[in-house]
């Protein structure tokens, strides 16, 4: 027959959970793993950023339209996050859509400027014909 053994018998630090920390806000136990405290919700870790297809598009897509949002939405651009990433494949996703949103923002600018320039040329014709 097995035998048990007693809690004495075992030492202590085989009682504590590896690799264990606490909250610097609650002061709960938590693992080196979680990103929010289980217990209060405080932020402990930053989340490793995706580099799947899907958060490929996302980046790039909102990369190309920013500018045509007016810039609304800037703190919500990740790719400054990409380009400081120590992961290689992060770095180039967040080098990509930085060149996006500065062709993006370029063609926009352009494409205002024209605009604005036929605006005044159509104003100054229907202003020269008021006067005539």
């Amino acid at each position: 027959m097995d035998e048990v053994p007693s809690p004495a018998a075992v030492p202590t630090s085989a009682l504590v959970p590896a690799q264990q920390s606490v909250c610097p806000r609650c002061h709960a136990p938590v693992r080196p793993e979680y990103y929010f405290c289980p217990n209060c919700g405080a932020k402990l870790t930053e989340a490793p950023l995706g580099t799947g297809i899907v958060d490929q598009l996302l980046l790039y897509a909102f990369s190309l339209v920013l500018p045509w949002i007016a810039y609304l939405a800037i703190t919500k651009w990740q790719g400054i996050r990409y380009l400081r990433s120590p992961d290689s494949r992060a770095r180039q996703m967040g080098l990509i859509a930085l060149i996006l949103i500065i062709a993006s923002s370029i063609v926009f600018f352009w494409m205002t400027y024209i605009w604005v320039e036929q605006f005044m040329q159509s104003l100054s014709s229907q202003l020269g014909g008021i006067g005539a």
